[in-house]
């Protein structure tokens, strides 16, 4: 967020961006706003009937004259409680509905970001924007918006029916008004600043004890918990100290307006007492009015002030939601091609990358794969293998060159049809908090559970989901905890295979399991590239010899491509590669 925004207490564009959200629901909006403008007249008609009562009674004495004043003031408390259950109701519906369609918007942008957005910024950050800045954008409607409406037309109400009865006692009773408009803009620009480092320290402790909860097995396993907690009780501190700052300056603004409100109503018994004893102006029943209208008049600007800070902290976090909203990270989606049926043939034509500007990772990369051949990528860390993967489903954009599937690039094709034909299983398997058969099938209601049964069958690992409690419906728990590594690629085989893809990609994915995995896993693999396109990214002899064609990279560049046997002849990269690691590697 921009430093030039800090000191303002109100920014109208992002005002104005909230407001129409509530467009979809005008009628309940102005229902809630209505119900605000008849709550206002109503709260000070009771003062007013009060005043006649009072004024009546004592010059004609008449009992049933007072017995109509009670009923009209009973009345005035039963509208003032209908009208009270209209605004509370639709205002917190309006704000509800409303923060569920910015949610839905924000969640979608997200979606769609790059894994460049992801790489640069905090999941913990993401959550914090996603759930509690938009919690807080529901406080702008509900506790913002109508309260401040409501509260501003009771006290211009007040002021007109003062003016009505007696303006110079009203004067006197608004002679502290410009102190107390004074103090709260002084108050409304400073708490706007406090306002926005508790956003950002709430945000820093969601994201540190989001990444230490995920990261909990490498903490405990170095060792780190002692050192970790620190860092947690200096972020906490942190935002402790951010709270009380805003609680510091409640703590100065409220005394200050409650001393201003007691004032005035000691100006207007001193003034009013003063006009009854010396010429009989002003009679009683004015001077206890006029202290209950001060009351209605000094508590909403009181709690309008308050009521204003859930104004900004909606504003504030709007800012920081919209940010999300119009960060411009997405995948472009102006191809028209439907990816469907894909022959699979593959081609790499002087392609550049870099995930940091100005530090290439691939440096003109030239390669193709022939429809159902299978190559394999070697190289040490950091070559640019799995960058290689990443641009054939788009999830980076490349630099320069081109990268085309069956002669068109691969910018011409739908991205959602593209994808749906390309599978990947990673090293790093990921799944979802849910069964075993959903985690295949990712909640695809055209995948049935004999079809994903009668594939498990096929790549052998049927048997090994049967075994598990419940089979197909096992509950994996986060990230499949109830899985070992290798169970867990077996999850990923499957998933891959029963979206029957045109390309398949296998990122280091035998490396890190046990043998019997393995070997599960091998004839998996066998099974899935058979007669498909298929790029894997192995450090197992097995997979390499049986690929058709093996690309040989190093720091950015293919330096050596053909089959194990003819790279076995070549006094190059790969037989040095091969004797250091996989020579003594026993198929």
């Amino acid at each position: 967020m921009s430093k030039t925004k800090t000191g303002n207490a109100f920014d109208l564009k992002i005002f104005v961006r909230l407001m129409s959200f509530a467009k979809k629901y005008r009628t309940q909006f102005w229902i809630a706003a209505i119900s605000t403008i008849l709550l206002a007249g109503f709260s000070v008609a009771s003062p007013v009937i009060l005043y006649k009562a009072i004024e009546d009674f004592t010059t004609t004495k008449d009992a049933t004259r007072l017995l109509y004043f009670t009923i009209a003031m009973l009345s005035v408390l039963l509208a003032q409680v209908v009208l009270q259950f209209s605004f509370i109701y639709y205002a917190n519906w309006v704000g509800q509905n409303i923060i569920k369609d910015i949610r839905a918007k924000i969640f979608s942008k997200i979606l769609e970001f790059k894994m460049t957005y992801f790489d640069n910024n905090s999941v913990g950050k993401l959550v914090t924007r996603v759930v509690s800045d938009i919690e807080t954008i529901a406080n702008f409607f509900s506790q913002g918006v109508f309260m401040i409406v409501s509260d501003i037309l009771k006290m211009l109400v007040v002021v007109v029916v003062m003016l009505v009865i007696n303006w110079k006692l009203a004067i006197i009773a608004l002679s502290v008004l410009p102190i107390l408009i004074y103090a709260t803009k002084l108050f409304q620009i400073a708490i706007k600043k406090t306002f926005q480092d508790v956003r950002n320290q709430v945000a820093n402790l969601n994201g540190f004890v989001q990444e230490r909860v995920t990261g909990m097995k490498i903490v405990q396993l170095f060792n780190r918990e002692k050192i970790e907690y620190n860092n947690f009780k200096e972020i906490n501190n942190k935002h402790k100290e951010a709270h009380i700052k805003t609680v510091w300056y409640y703590s100065i603004f409220f005394p200050i307006a409650e001393i201003m409100s007691s004032i005035a109503i000691g100006l207007i018994v001193w003034y009013g007492g003063l006009q009854v004893i010396e010429n009989d102006t002003l009679n009683i029943a004015a001077i206890i009015s006029f202290i209950q209208m001060a009351q209605m008049l000094f508590r909403p600007l009181r709690q309008i002030a308050d009521k204003f800070n859930q104004l900004q902290m909606g504003i504030v976090s709007g800012e920081r939601v919209f940010k999300v909203i119009d960060t411009e990270s997405s995948i472009d989606k102006y191809g028209t091609k439907a990816a469907s049926n894909l022959q699979g043939d593959i081609d790499f034509n002087n392609v550049r990358f870099s995930y940091v500007e100005g530090e290439e990772i691939l440096k003109g990369i030239n390669f193709n794969v022939n429809k159902g051949e299978t190559i394999a990528i070697v190289g040490s860390t950091g070559a640019g293998k799995s960058t290689i993967i990443n641009l054939i489903s788009r999830f980076y954009e490349i630099d320069s060159g081109e990268i085309a599937v069956d002669g068109i690039p691969v910018q011409e094709y739908d991205l959602s049809s593209l994808r749906n034909q390309v599978a990947v299983v990673l090293q790093d398997v990921f799944l979802f908090s849910d069964t075993i058969f959903n985690n295949i099938t990712l909640r695809n209601e055209t995948i049935t559970l004999e079809e994903v049964k009668e594939a498990a069958k096929q790549i052998g690992i049927h048997d090994f989901i049967e075994s598990l409690p419940n089979g197909y419906n096992y509950n994996v728990k986060e990230r499949g905890a109830m899985l070992s590594s290798g169970q867990r690629q077996l999850i990923a085989f499957l998933r891959a295979y029963v979206s029957s893809p045109s390309i398949l990609i296998l990122d280091e994915a035998t490396s890190s399991v046990d043998t019997e995995s393995e070997q599960m896993i091998q004839y998996a693999t066998d099974k899935i590239t058979k007669n498909r396109t298929s790029i894997v990214i192995a450090h197992r002899l097995a997979t390499i010899k049986k690929a058709d064609k093996i690309l040989v990279m190093d720091k950015g560049n293919i330096v050596e491509q053909g089959s194990h046997k003819e790279l076995l002849k070549k006094e190059g990269y790969y037989r040095n590669l091969y004797e250091k690691q996989f020579s003594t590697e026993v198929i």
